[in-house]
């Protein structure tokens, strides 16, 4: 397991680009699997999630080549389902959430699909509800044994159909758009997720010859076609690194930019941080962020305590709650966050008060931070528990006085591509531990 041992105190200086969003590569990718053309990906992550979904299509028999450090090309003519039914893809796929989007593809394209109960963060539950009732009412049949914890997932031809999702859920919504656009007939999706990365997804397939038309919005209607050719696609940068910047910026009273945001893609994000009292100013598709000698947070208009929640989008999305958090720490002023998703994701905040942050957890999705000001924060040892609590404590331990230790980064790692070079880079003193 691997360590980061944190110097805190230091402040960075200079420009930073945002590697390419992670979740929008896991559907990316799993997408390939949709054709038996060359598809070519551009802005791919070197991450681990990212690496572990690549190396899974490889055993697939997907033929995978490494064309430039972000630029991969996938063929996948030559699919091995038995594969499918081997000890090593389960054990592989399982330990993979993004691997859950296989199905949709698989499924369409080859009339099959098997599926371990998919791992990834530890954060509450993630229901698969939404990706199987969808898929299902395609025309698929689910058989689950408990036994070996695994569904398997069958259909002779998927059909069109309309469903009204009982939850926006961006990796359901993309698993039943890559099935329904090879079934039989029209597909209607209604409270359909439609985040920037699902809307990549939908303008790439349609160049490989989809009829998907309601791209934006949350009703969906998909024509089926016969079949996808290839294409070239590259991948917007990831919302959540660019603001993970922002927070890090600020709280550590830093001056830097963040070059090539794709800005007119990040929704509510920029105004969400503003509302904490940061200053970041866009510089044509550049944000910059001055230094901070002090931030205060905003309240609501008849003088109530901020809220801060996620919501679908276009609202918050949930990956940046415990940056916003754990920025906030060093704010004047109060907040109300409230993370409705995930049941469990706020946990990490007792390190936080650990290192001397005023945060009164009220339950498991709501946290009130009574922001103190430049307070000096205590160095400590610590443990990551997820992606987004991961940056958030080494946000939290950049800040602190003293050497901090975080172990366990490799969920930090499976989101954020090389981030103790990068950050060392703009002045940061972070050591990696093996």
């Amino acid at each position: 397991m691997a360590s980061f041992i944190i110097e805190g105190g230091c402040r960075l200086n200079g420009e930073i680009t945002p590697q390419g969003a992670k979740n929008e590569a896991l559907q990316i990718i799993c997408a390939v699997l949709l054709t038996p053309e060359e598809v070519i990906i551009e802005n791919i992550p070197d991450i681990l999630d990212v690496n572990n979904l690549i190396s899974l299509l490889g055993d697939m028999g997907v033929t995978t080549k490494r064309i430039n450090e972000n630029t991969w090309s996938f063929k996948a003519d030559s699919v091995d389902l038995a594969y499918l039914e081997s000890p090593e893809f389960l054990k592989k796929s399982a330990s993979l959430r993004g691997s859950v989007m296989i199905i949709g593809p698989l499924v369409t394209r080859f009339g099959k699909a098997l599926l371990p109960k998919p791992g990834g963060d530890k954060i509450g539950r993630r229901r698969l509800d939404t990706h199987f009732e969808g898929i299902q009412k395609l025309g698929a049949e689910f058989n689950y044994d408990n036994e070996k914890q695994m569904y398997s997932i069958t259909a002779d031809k998927l059909k069109g159909a309309y469903m009204l999702l009982d939850e926006a859920s961006v990796t359901g919504t993309a698993n039943i758009i890559m099935a329904a656009v090879l079934a039989e007939g029209e597909t209607t999706i209604y409270n359909a997720a439609c985040e920037p990365y699902l809307q990549q997804l939908c303008k790439m397939l349609n160049r490989m010859g989809a009829k998907i038309t309601g791209i934006a919005s949350n009703l969906l209607r998909i024509e089926g076609v016969e079949s996808l050719g290839g294409t070239t696609h590259r991948i917007l940068p990831d919302m959540i690194e660019i603001g993970s910047f922002i927070g890090m910026a600020a709280m550590t009273g830093s001056e830097i930019t963040i070059k090539d945001v794709a800005y007119d893609e990040l929704g509510i994000i920029p105004d969400t941080f503003r509302r904490l009292g940061i200053t970041l100013e866009r510089r044509g598709d550049d944000i910059h962020i001055p230094r901070h000698k002090d931030y205060t947070i905003d309240t609501f208009i008849d003088g109530s305590i901020l809220t801060i929640a996620d919501a679908p989008w276009p609202g918050l999305t949930p990956d940046l709650i415990s940056v916003l958090l754990v920025v906030a720490t060093q704010a004047q002023g109060s907040v109300l966050i409230h993370q409705k998703m995930f049941e469990s994701r706020l946990f990490f905040v007792d390190k936080l008060i650990d290192m001397g942050a005023q945060i009164i957890l009220c339950d498991p999705h709501r946290a009130t931070v009574i922001g103190t000001g430049r307070r000096s924060m205590r160095a400590t040892t610590m443990t990551s528990p997820d992606i987004r609590a991961g940056i958030a404590l080494l946000i939290a331990a950049m800040c602190a006085e003293g050497k901090s230790t975080i172990h366990n980064i490799d969920q930090i790692d499976r989101g954020y591509q090389n981030i103790d070079v990068r950050l060392n880079q703009l002045g940061a003193n972070i050591m990696r531990m093996d």
